[in-house]
């Protein structure tokens, strides 16, 4: 069928290539709107349209290549496995492919947030500046947290009567994280070309995923956007709502706190990998990040 620039929540699900298997129904999803699709092992080119709702896609199942692009540009590709998330905000239609690489069942999880939920977060996290605040689109990435909330979702939507106070609490829940880890300030009053695209954003991000135990180079960044080493800073740190010496440091943190949950490797071990040889820098900058040090985060999994 013919594809919209633009389409509504509840329209959504009938663009998305693949069988739909379960979802949320029922008044208690008046704020939320939750299914799960079993995916084809491989994909030519479709397009999504763009809906006003903050959109999170769940990867609850397989691994996968998948590639995606903005208005004809270049593709950025992402390595899926259970567990990866994409968050979309409200903005253009964009183009989506993929190859499984493993025979288990491809399924994918998406959840709508209703724009008053969404903006009642907005007003809790940031007060007279929510109407400056902007959600950023994230490919790929990784959140135990956000997965965490997502599995209770759609552990509820399989009920035949779904409780609405816990769907609405768990949706707080899941705006209020999303408006203070993937939201930044933005200038309203200044047109879109004063940030980053989109798709440029997502290159520059994806590229420092790749090099994050390198040194933090600036220059070379800037040099990959095609722009001065001032603009750079200030349009990626107006994007993400942190400049991308601190992105880095999050990248590191983030990666490292993977390690210590999911291997048995030495702190030391866990601070070379991500870009430290000095295990006493890395130590103080985890704490700071999550309040514990190394070895007590790792004692709670």
């Amino acid at each position: 069928m013919p594809v919209p620039e633009t389409t509504s929540a509840e329209a959504l699900d009938r663009y998305v290539i693949g069988k739909k298997v379960g979802g949320s129904k029922g008044p208690a999803w008046r704020d939320i709107q939750l299914s799960t699709f079993s995916l084809p092992p491989f994909s030519e080119v479709f397009t999504m349209p763009a809906v006003t709702e903050p959109l999170v896609v769940w990867i609850s199942s397989g691994e996968a290549e998948a590639q995606e692009r903005e208005s004809n540009g270049p593709w950025v590709t992402s390595h899926l496995k259970k567990g990866s998330l994409f968050l979309t905000a409200a903005g253009a239609p964009y183009d989506f492919r993929w190859r499984t690489l493993t025979p288990e069942p491809f399924e994918v999880v998406l959840v709508l947030l209703s724009v008053p939920l969404f903006n009642e977060a907005l007003q809790d996290v940031f007060g007279v500046n929510a109407e400056h605040a902007r959600l950023r689109d994230v490919s790929g990435f990784e959140d135990q947290h956000l997965v965490q909330l997502l599995q209770q979702l759609r552990e509820e939507a399989k009920r035949p009567a779904a409780s609405h106070l816990l769907v609405r609490g768990v949706g707080q829940t899941i705006a209020i994280h999303l408006a203070r880890n993937y939201t930044a300030l933005t200038d309203a009053v200044r047109a879109d070309t004063s940030s980053l695209p989109g798709f440029k954003l997502r290159r520059i991000t994806d590229w420092m995923a790749e090099h994050m135990a390198e040194e933090f180079i600036l220059p070379r960044l800037a040099e990959q956007a095609g722009m001065s080493e001032f603009h750079f800073n200030r349009l990626f740190k107006r994007a993400t709502g942190i400049p991308p010496s601190q992105y880095q440091i999050r990248l590191r943190m983030d990666a490292s706190r993977r390690l210590l949950r999911e291997t048995k490797k030495s702190v030391i071990t866990v601070a070379n990998e991500v870009g430290y040889s000095n295990p006493s820098h890395f130590a103080r900058l985890f704490r700071k990040e999550t309040g514990l040090s190394p070895t007590d985060y790792r004692r709670q999994w």
